[in-house]
């Protein structure tokens, strides 16, 4: 039989299990693929009594079939999945790093920031699928352009500490600062804000005003929900 792509090509049906999301990749495209089929395309192989496209559905099931919450396993929950050890999760989530890479890279041309949800798109690739809390401050000029996103703080599953001499460190080291923008998440899923969350922000809108910066926002983010304190009016 001649080798390479002159060969004889195999009918679908004779193709392992395995195999068949990658033909129909080839034949339909990538978007013809369903979730669990594009996770097979990742891991290679199944395992016994299970196909990889089997393997996938399996995974999503311990995910409730939301790729949001997929995002956000470990590698040891993936590897409680059948057929998926070491190698197939950490696979896997370099696929999901390399996506929220690429949306983080996508906001590198956003120009203006006029609105909440502009400013969630915006650090979303920063806030989601953690399972502790994070706290960044987004310098902007006189237009609202973003100049610097800072990370000041990381904590535990339900708070962080912010250290507001670390923030105004930030600014006034930070040519042509005139707004900022305070963020955090919320890795419980719920973006109303705590107590602790409003006397952080009344607190740093107040030292703010000092240095003649405005405050203009402060977004939690819980998962594809956000709180934003500008549209609550809270601010």
């Amino acid at each position: 039989m001649k080798g390479g792509e002159g060969g004889n090509k195999l009918a679908i049906t004779s193709w392992s299990d395995d195999d068949r999301p990658r033909e129909k990749m080839m034949q339909k495209g990538k978007e013809a693929l369903s979730n669990a089929e594009l996770i097979a395309i990742l891991i290679g192989s199944g395992t016994a009594g299970y196909s990889a496209v089997d393997v996938g559905k399996l995974l999503l099931q311990g995910a409730d079939n939301q790729l949001n919450k997929l995002t956000s396993m470990g590698i040891k929950d993936m590897c409680a999945v059948p057929g998926i050890g070491p190698a197939k999760a950490v696979t896997l989530m370099a696929a999901i790093e390399l996506g929220k890479r690429r949306q983080a890279e996508n906001q590198t041309d956003l120009q203006t920031l006029t609105s909440s949800r502009q400013v969630y798109d915006y650090l979303c690739p920063h806030l989601t699928d953690l399972d502790h809390e994070r706290f960044f401050i987004l310098l902007l000029n006189h237009r609202n352009v973003p100049i610097k996103l800072h990370r000041v703080s990381q904590g535990g599953a339900s708070a962080t500490v912010v250290d507001l001499k670390l923030i105004f460190k930030e600014i006034i080291k930070t040519d042509f600062v005139t707004g900022i923008i305070l963020a955090h998440n919320h890795p419980s899923a719920n973006a109303k804000p705590s107590a602790q969350d409003v006397s952080t922000t009344k607190k740093i809108s107040e030292l703010a005003k000092m240095f003649d910066i405005r405050l203009l926002d402060h977004i939690i983010v819980a998962g594809s929900e956000y709180y934003s304190f500008a549209d609550h009016g809270t601010i």
